[in-house]
């Protein structure tokens, strides 16, 4: 889909989906907020939790309907995930898991609508001619993740160890608490830190983003004629089901990285 009077090609496509719905909340470029990454994040969380909690709510201890089965299969398999990495006390960290895997599992979701799809209801429905629907293809909704699982970890750091606890587990290790090695030592947990939330955020990111950008590469061919429809079909729905895996993979990737750093918070050296 291109401007009135503009050319469609591949880049121009590409160019209008991927371009965000943005207000300015200020001067600068840091406060401008992306309306159609937070209003997508922000319904998928009420529909999805919202979900799981009229299941809970309505769950009942004889056999359980398919719905609480399933729920309930969702439950156990994450809650399994932490007993394997988290030896502490899981009545924080396993519901963390849940929501930041069923969060990100239905934010990665939104790639399997068709863009022109999307598109079509958020230009007549709400008016809009830019609304990117995909929230994890937008780099600001993985750092805002990824930062907020860093300051739970730093939270936890200083909570399980304390002040000194956690500052000398920065001087100290992993080379020894010679006086000569503390700054190495010192400038290896900085980069260990500061390469937390940059892998754990550009990881979901570069793969949704990815994904993205070729089914709109297989849509264009599949609009260049029947030869192009039929090829253009096949390989997008081959794609498609490649795109599953990816989908789920990351989103389980992106909590078991968050179980491993709430694990590392509350372990000494």
């Amino acid at each position: 889909m291109a401007a009135a009077g503009q050319e469609l090609t591949p880049t121009s496509y590409i160019s209008h989906h991927l371009t965000n719905r943005t207000i300015s909340l200020g001067d600068g470029p840091f406060w401008t907020l992306h309306l159609d990454t937070f209003v997508t994040a922000l319904v998928l969380a009420v529909v999805g939790f919202g979900f799981l909690w009229w299941i809970v709510r309505g769950a009942t201890a004889g056999v359980p309907n398919k719905r609480q089965a399933f729920v309930e299969m969702l439950f156990d398999f994450v809650d399994d995930q932490v007993k394997g990495i988290f030896h502490g006390n899981r009545a924080f960290v396993a519901p963390l898991a849940l929501t930041v895997f069923v969060w990100v599992l239905l934010m990665n979701a939104m790639d399997f609508i068709p863009v022109d799809i999307a598109a079509k209801i958020t230009e007549h429905g709400l008016g809009q001619a830019y609304w990117k629907p995909v929230p994890t293809s937008d780099v600001n909704t993985t750092f805002a993740l990824a930062l907020s699982v860093f300051a739970l970890m730093i939270f936890y750091n200083l909570k399980v160890k304390g002040i000194g606890g956690w500052t000398h587990e920065l001087f100290c290790t992993p080379f020894g608490s010679n006086i000569l090695l503390m700054p190495l030592n010192f400038l290896f947990n900085i980069v260990e830190y500061v390469s937390k939330p940059l892998s754990h955020s550009l990881r979901l990111y570069g793969n949704i983003y990815a994904g993205e950008i070729i089914f709109m590469l297989l849509w264009m061919w599949a609009a260049t004629g029947l030869v192009g429809s039929f090829a253009g079909g096949v390989l997008a729905l081959g794609w498609a089901i490649f795109h599953i895996l990816i989908v789920a993979l990351q989103a389980y990737i992106f909590m078991m990285l968050t179980i491993v750093y709430m694990a590392m918070a509350h372990e000494s050296h």
